[in-house]
């Protein structure tokens, strides 16, 4: 991959195995619209960008070299050789078809407070409305950053808010979680920089004091939020592909990037047409 900087915009050519569409709207970020131009509108750590792919050419909009440099490379985790990650996964036959299938997906390296609080308010739920309440979380509580774009809200700026506060989000249970993340968080009992240097074991249990944080969300956590691509979690999705093709775990070829397989998995086994006679 190589970029150049054209006046407001960064345009990336020879890009290989990164899909926007795919890695946006596979179910691991929430804060994307597709524009009616094709485009995908996106907010990250408070940067909004417009994102236009022809093949393989990707150009960010209205973004500084900087800001690509810093954190959109980042993101979409271009420095990781995904082509290599999926000739690996290829060894198994269920997850080489999920590759061909669905080839360009990567994991998004997304902040940790923001993919901890996005998979609260995804639990039991669909995600048109996850993303309708993570936009009103938005708009309510976090900093006016365009014209109708806002930052996702610091657990700092929510330190005294309550379920009442919440109330205008219609996230329901969800509410009595997220308040009790922000304050522990606020408190320092967790420490979202030390869960960073801890062990995968110790790390899910950090989380796991959390209410409402069970399994899933500290795997999603742990996979979107601190880019440790063993995390595995498991949804209705998964559950449904470790019982039809895995009933003894995961192939070899899978160790150390359970993660990885498992978004390629979870979106063939939701999506492809091979299951659609089996719901």
């Amino acid at each position: 991959m190589k970029y150049e900087v054209k006046e407001n915009d960064i345009i990336l050519s020879d890009v290989r195995c990164l899909d926007i569409e795919l890695c946006v709207f596979c179910g691991q970020a929430f804060r994307w619209k597709k524009n009616e131009d094709g485009s995908f509108h996106g907010i990250v750590d408070g940067k909004v960008t417009d994102i236009i792919q022809n093949g393989n050419e990707i150009i960010f909009k209205n973004t500084s070299e900087e800001d690509f440099e810093e954190l959109w490379k980042n993101y979409f985790d271009i420095a990781s050789d995904y082509e290599n990650y999926c000739r690996i996964l290829s060894a198994d036959e269920n997850i080489k078809k999920a590759c061909e299938e669905y080839y360009g997906i990567r994991i998004l390296r997304q902040k940790p407070w923001e993919a901890l609080c996005s998979f609260i308010i995804s639990q039991n739920n669909n995600i048109p409305r996850i993303m309708g309440i993570i936009d009103r979380l938005c708009e309510t509580f976090g900093e006016k950053i365009g014209e109708n774009d806002y930052a996702f809200p610091t657990y700092e700026s929510l330190k005294n808010v309550t379920t009442e506060d919440l109330a205008p989000l219609r996230a329901g249970f969800r509410n009595k979680y997220i308040v009790d993340a922000v304050q522990k968080l606020c408190s320092g009992e967790i420490d979202l920089e030390k869960i960073k240097t801890m062990p995968i074991e110790e790390a899910r249990l950090e989380l796991m004091k959390i209410k409402g944080v069970g399994a899933k969300v500290a795997e999603c956590t742990l996979l979107y939020g601190f880019g440790i691509n063993e995390a595995f979690p498991v949804d209705v999705w998964v559950k449904k592909i470790m019982a039809e093709m895995y009933p003894a775990g995961l192939p070899e070829c899978c160790k150390d990037i359970e993660g990885i397989a498992q978004q390629y998995l979870f979106h063939w086994r939701r999506n492809s047409d091979l299951f659609k006679n089996k719901e």
